[in-house]
C-alpha cells in the first residue's frame, strides 16, 4: 500500500464524510468533537473497505461504490454510538 499526500487527504475527507453520515444515522445528540467523528470515520472507512472486500462487494469500480459506502456508514454509526454511549456513562458515573 502506497501512502501519498493525496491519498492521506482523500482518506481524511472520506473519513469526515463517513463520520458525519454515521453521526446523522445515530439518534439523539452526541457531544463529541468533530475530530473524533473524523477519527471514527477514517477507521470505519478503512474497516468498511476491508469488510466489503471480504463480503465480495465490489470496491474498485468507476465512481462511487454505494454498497461499500453503506458498509462504511453503518460501521461509523456503530462507532459513534459506542463512543457517545461510553461518554454518557462516564458523565453519569461522575455525578
Amino acid at each position: 500500500m502506497e501512502f501519498t499526500v493525496w491519498g492521506i487527504i482523500t482518506a481524511l475527507v472520506v473519513g469526515l464524510i463517513v463520520g458525519a453520515l454515521g453521526r446523522l444515522v445515530v439518534p439523539g445528540r452526541q457531544n463529541m468533537p468533530m475530530w473524533l467523528h473524523m477519527v471514527i470515520g477514517v477507521g470505519a472507512a478503512l474497516l468498511g473497505t476491508v469488510l466489503a472486500r471480504a463480503l465480495g462487494i465490489a470496491t474498485q469500480t468507476a465512481g462511487i461504490d454505494w454498497a461499500e459506502l453503506a458498509v462504511q456508514v453503518v460501521l461509523a454509526a456503530i462507532g459513534v454510538a459506542l463512543v457517545a454511549g461510553v461518554g454518557r456513562r462516564r458523565g453519569v458515573a461522575h455525578h
